[in-house]
């Protein structure tokens, strides 16, 4: 009994800490940017920013693997998030829970945990960062992550805790992504290039 009483004041800590933190971006941070990180937010919608500039990599020989790579994670995180875990969790969105807050977008989904533009994000650029022959294509890549989940904190549909959560499963999805790759070139006997 104490057991759960415990890990119930831990989330509702966690809760707490979380819708302080989006009223605190919603009252001193709204404003002048508005326009600006909702339209960056929406080129996260169904990972198409992503998903279009992996496609593009696989034009060019250099960047291929790092488009497959991206492509790869990118349903992982997908089915992760949008098919399971967002469903097992059902973490209401934040402004169903927190007194006072207004979201700059509507989001269809009332489910927040985890973050699925933030897993799309970190899965491509995290695949990026592994694969991209220039360090400032993988240091563009990396920022755009970490605006794109920003971005949702921001526009009030995702809590802190959905986004970090959303990052730790892309990083994740990675690292399933490049060892199936690995597997498929073992099996090939060549590499993807």
């Amino acid at each position: 009994r104490e057991g759960k009483a415990g890990s119930f004041s831990m989330l509702s800590v966690l809760q707490t800490l979380d819708g302080g933190a989006l009223l605190w971006i919603q009252e001193n941070l709204r404003g002048l940017l508005d326009p600006i990180v909702e339209g960056y937010t929406t080129l996260g919608n169904t990972g198409l920013m992503w998903i279009v500039l992996s496609l593009a990599m696989l034009c060019w020989k250099p960047t291929r693997k790092a488009g497959v790579a991206a492509l790869a994670a990118m349903v992982l995180g997908l089915l992760c998030t949008n098919v399971v875990l967002k469903h097992v969790v059902a973490r209401p969105r934040p402004w169903l829970d927190v007194a006072g807050l207004v979201p700059l977008i509507q989001e269809p989904d009332p489910n927040s945990f985890p973050s699925g533009h933030t897993c799309a994000a970190f899965a491509a650029a995290s695949a990026w960062w592994r694969a991209l022959p220039r360090r400032w294509m993988r240091w563009t890549g990396l920022v755009l992550a970490v605006c794109m989940g920003l971005s949702r904190l921001y526009v009030g549909v995702h809590y802190p805790s959905d986004v970090i959560a959303g990052a730790l499963v892309g990083l994740f999805c990675v690292w399933a992504a490049w060892k199936l790759l690995q597997l498929w070139e073992e099996r090939r006997g060549s590499r993807l290039r």
